[in-house]
């Protein structure tokens, strides 16, 4: 072999190696290519800013002040949903009035409170006051609550009482002055009465349904807007009567006595319970007791949220806790789709 052909050999050789060493190095950086591409999307979580919201982070707290005023026999459901209310959004303030229901609707027409409780029904006058100054109001029913006629426990004779004997003894202009006036038999000794006051939604309610006209009875009674004031006036005299919402008389059974009531002199004497209120066979003193919210306040966050609260799960077995019949799930929806959408 000559010189030149060796030559020539060598560099073939050489060239070869070299295209080998190319195609190896490229081979390479095909290969850390492919897996950095393959590690990108798993690295890309990472990168996610730290200013993004969890997906299940709590709605911003909410705070104000929230007004209730009214009826003394709805004032302890309104009261143990608003102090529950309280422990989960800290940043409301809820007060809770007893002034009576009248005065209740009265503070929201004259702007004094956001809410009215009421123990009867709103009148379309009062409806009609809102109206006047550009805003109009919501009817909400809170609970079932049946009037209680209480008598002292030692007082063993009038221990169930006809529709018409409560007339009798409580009809503007009676002449019933003794037990013995309502019934033969009866004690010859003075009957001593305790009443709601004139403002309260439970008289109103108490006279119409019993002496067939609202607001119009006796007047020689004792007459309160506190309920408390009722209950220790009947414990402490054998021969008193009164009336007023169930949860007070449950909360003094012991120094109390109901009466079984009697809708016809033929019907059944039924004693109020939470399940005769419910159903409605406490007749005639079964009732809904209720919230008016004025409809602009329902705009307000914190009392769309009590609202809720109130008519939720939660808040609705409050009732019941306090001694009224919490409402059947479908009035708390009725309520509940009043709400601003």
């Amino acid at each position: 072999m000559s010189k030149g052909l060796a030559r020539k050999s060598w560099l073939l050789l050489l060239a070869v190696a070299f295209a080998f060493v190319v195609a190896a190095c490229g081979n390479n950086n095909a290969g850390e290519d492919a897996t950095q591409g393959s590690e990108a999307p798993a690295a890309a979580p990472a990168e996610t800013p730290a200013t993004e919201a969890p997906a299940n982070e709590p709605a911003a707290e909410i705070s104000g002040e929230i007004k209730l005023d009214g009826s003394s026999t709805v004032y302890p459901v309104a009261q143990a949903v608003a102090e529950e209310f309280m422990n989960i959004h800290g940043g409301v303030n809820v007060t809770v009035g007893l002034s009576g229901s009248s005065n209740g609707i009265k503070a929201i027409i004259n702007g004094e409170a956001d809410i009215a409780n009421a123990s009867r029904l709103i009148k379309d006058s009062e409806v009609e006051q809102i109206k006047a100054k550009g805003d109009d109001v919501v009817e909400m029913p809170v609970a079932y609550d049946g009037i209680t006629v209480v008598i002292h426990p030692e007082n063993d004779w009038a221990t169930e009482m006809t529709v018409e004997e409560l007339k009798k003894i409580w009809v503007k202009d009676s002449t019933v002055k003794t037990w013995a006036d309502v019934r033969e038999g009866w004690p010859n000794e003075p009957i001593t009465l305790f009443a709601p006051g004139a403002a309260s939604g439970t008289f109103e309610y108490f006279t119409e349904a019993v002496n067939g006209e609202a607001k119009v009875a006796r007047e020689d009674v004792t007459a309160s807007e506190d309920d408390n004031v009722l209950v220790q006036g009947v414990a402490g005299d054998k021969y008193a009567m009164s009336y007023f919402g169930f949860a007070y008389y449950e909360e003094n059974m012991d120094k109390l006595k109901a009466v079984a009531i009697k809708e016809t002199a033929d019907a059944p004497a039924i004693l109020p319970s939470l399940e005769t209120i419910g159903d409605f066979s406490y007749k005639p003193l079964s009732r809904f007791i209720y919230m008016y919210p004025l409809k602009s306040t329902l705009e307000r966050p914190e009392i769309q949220e009590f609202v809720k609260y109130y008519m939720s799960d939660e808040g609705s077995a409050l009732a019941g806790e306090v001694g009224y019949v919490p409402l059947d799930k479908a009035t708390r929806d009725a309520n509940l789709a009043l709400l601003p959408q």
